[in-house]
């Protein structure tokens, strides 16, 4: 993929800058498709009352929540009070403190005892047969 790129060398940023061209005719129109527009078919609607006015004309803090620029400022502070306290801080404290995920930390520390104990005995750490011999039954020889 990068040798493709490569191939274009230094004019990549001169590529990458120019937004793409859009070319326009400026040719006239012939009669059959100019003489017919959309605003000749249909009138204009009448303007009835007040038109549609955005959320932010109103309340240029406007932040998503409610047309009220009260309630809008409220259930933003809530959210994210909800969103960044409760779901990162106390989250963050629970997977923190969960109990011993596959039981690591537990067997790690009954090997340490183990090993005490085998230690203060005597014994070997780990010793060479991890079976007993004496209990483990062999087939003779010939059988199979």
């Amino acid at each position: 993929m990068l040798t493709r790129v490569s191939r274009f060398g230094p004019a990549l940023p001169r590529l990458l800058s120019k937004p793409p061209v859009r070319f326009v005719s400026q040719s006239k129109p012939t009669s059959a498709a100019g003489s017919a527009a959309v605003t000749e078919l249909y009138p204009a609607a009448e303007q009835a009352g007040h038109g549609e006015v955005s959320h932010y004309v109103k309340n240029p803090d406007y932040h998503g929540f409610s047309s009220d620029p009260v309630v809008d400022q409220w259930n933003m502070r809530v959210g994210f009070f909800f969103g960044i306290s409760v779901a990162l801080v106390i989250g963050g404290t629970f997977i923190h403190y969960l109990p011993d995920h596959g039981m690591r930390q537990w067997a790690r520390r009954e090997a340490e005892r183990v090993i005490q104990q085998r230690e203060k005995e005597g014994l070997p750490v780990i010793g060479e047969n991890y079976y007993d011999p004496d209990k483990i039954v062999l087939t003779p020889a010939g059988e199979e």
